[in-house]
C-alpha cells in the first residue's frame, strides 16, 4: 500500500519534532513543509520550505500537521478540509470556541479525520495509569489533581497559560477518568506584563462525581508535570516529565503507635513504582493519527474532544474574570 503523503505547516519549536517523527514513521512520507518564517531549526533537509498553506496543499498531500500559532489554526484547517486533507492540529484546537466549531463542522461534513495534538494522552505514564484505573486497581476514584508549572516560554505569544498548558490537564483528566467536566471555578493572575494570564488555579467536578484540581503557571523556577489520582484503594502519581508511575497503597496493617494513628482516615501501605515500556509520546500520537486516517481502530484525540477541552478552559477563564463558578 502506498505511503500517505504528509505535509507539515510550521517548523518552529514544536514543528521541528513533528518533522523528525514524520520522517521515520512507517506508512507515511513527509513530502512538503511550509513556514512563512523559513526554517529556523534546519529540519527541511532536501525539501523546499514553501511559503504558505496554499502551497502546501498544492504539493498533493493526503495528511497534514498544523504546528503554527493558535490564531492561525482555523484558516489553515478550513483550507485543508476544503482540499480533502486529513489534519492533525496542535492544541488548543483554536483561539476561540466559534473557530473550533467551524473547524470541527468542516471536517465532519467532509468525512475527514480531524485530530488535535493533546500529546499528554500518549504519555506512557498516563496510558499505564488509565489501564490500571480501568482494571479497578484504585477502586472508586475520588479526586484527580494535576500540577503543571515552570518558567515562562518566550515562544508563546498569542494565548495564556490556560489554553497553552491547562488544556493538557483538562484533556488528560477527562480521558483518564472517562468522564466529562460539569462545572469549574478558577482564579487567574497576570504577573508578566502580558494581556494573557500566566497563572491559573482550577477546581471542578466531573459527571462521575470526581473532584478535580489543576495548578498551572509560567511563574515557577522549577518544572513540574504531575497527575495524582486518589481512590478508595490508594493513590497513583504519574510524572509525565519522566514517564514514571507510582502507586501508594492504603495500608492494611493496624498502626499501634497512637501518636501517628490518630485522626487518619487511611494508613500508609506499600509503595510500588511500575516498570513498563516507555515510547515517545509524539511518535505514539502520530501512529494513532495515521491509523485513524487508514480506518483502523485508534484512540486519536478528535476535534470534537479538542473542542470540549477548549470549552472547559474557556469556562475556567470566564470564572477567573467573574469570580463565579461556571456550569458546563
Amino acid at each position: 500500500m502506498a505511503a500517505l503523503r504528509a505535509g507539515l505547516l510550521g517548523v518552529g519549536m514544536m514543528g521541528r519534532h513533528h518533522a523528525r517523527v514524520l520522517r521515520d514513521l512507517e506508512g507515511v512520507e513527509l513530502v512538503a513543509i511550509a513556514d512563512p518564517g523559513g526554517d529556523p531549526h534546519g529540519v527541511a533537509g532536501d525539501l523546499d520550505v514553501l511559503p504558505d498553506i496554499d502551497a502546501l496543499i498544492g504539493a498533493g498531500i493526503d495528511t497534514a500537521v498544523v504546528a503554527v500559532p493558535t490564531q492561525f489554526h482555523e484558516d489553515a484547517a478550513l483550507k485543508l478540509a476544503a482540499a480533502g486533507v486529513h489534519t492533525l492540529v496542535e492544541k488548543p484546537i483554536a483561539h476561540s470556541l466559534d473557530a473550533g466549531r467551524r473547524m470541527t463542522d468542516a471536517f465532519a461534513a467532509a468525512g475527514l479525520v480531524g485530530a488535535v495534538g493533546h500529546i499528554e494522552r500518549f504519555n506512557p505514564a498516563l496510558q499505564e495509569l488509565r489501564r490500571r484505573l480501568e482494571a479497578g486497581e484504585a477502586g472508586a476514584i475520588y479526586q484527580i489533581a494535576t500540577r503543571r508549572q515552570g518558567p515562562f516560554p518566550g515562544r508563546i505569544a498569542d494565548v495564556g497559560v490556560g489554553k497553552d498548558l491547562a488544556s493538557h490537564d483538562v484533556d488528560l483528566t477527562a480521558w483518564v477518568a472517562q468522564s466529562d467536566y460539569v462545572d469549574v471555578f478558577a482564579h487567574t493572575t497576570f504577573k508578566s506584563g502580558r494581556e494573557y494570564e500566566d497563572m491559573i488555579a482550577i477546581t471542578g467536578r466531573l459527571a462521575s462525581g470526581v473532584i478535580v484540581n489543576h495548578l498551572v503557571n509560567w511563574l515557577s523556577p522549577m518544572k513540574e508535570r504531575l497527575t495524582v489520582v486518589t481512590g478508595e484503594k490508594g493513590a497513583f502519581v504519574a510524572d509525565t516529565s519522566t514517564g514514571d508511575l507510582t502507586f501508594y497503597a492504603n495500608g492494611t496493617i493496624p498502626l499501634e503507635w497512637e501518636s501517628v494513628s490518630s485522626f487518619r482516615g487511611v494508613s500508609e501501605g506499600d509503595v510500588t513504582r511500575y516498570a513498563f515500556a516507555k515510547r515517545e509520546p509524539l511518535r505514539v500520537e502520530h501512529e494513532a493519527f495515521r491509523d485513524a486516517v487508514l480506518g483502523k481502530p485508534s484512540d486519536v484525540v478528535t476535534m470534537e474532544q479538542g473542542l470540549r477541552t477548549l470549552e472547559v478552559v474557556e469556562a475556567a477563564l470566564e470564572s477567573g474574570r467573574t469570580g463565579v463558578a461556571t456550569r458546563l
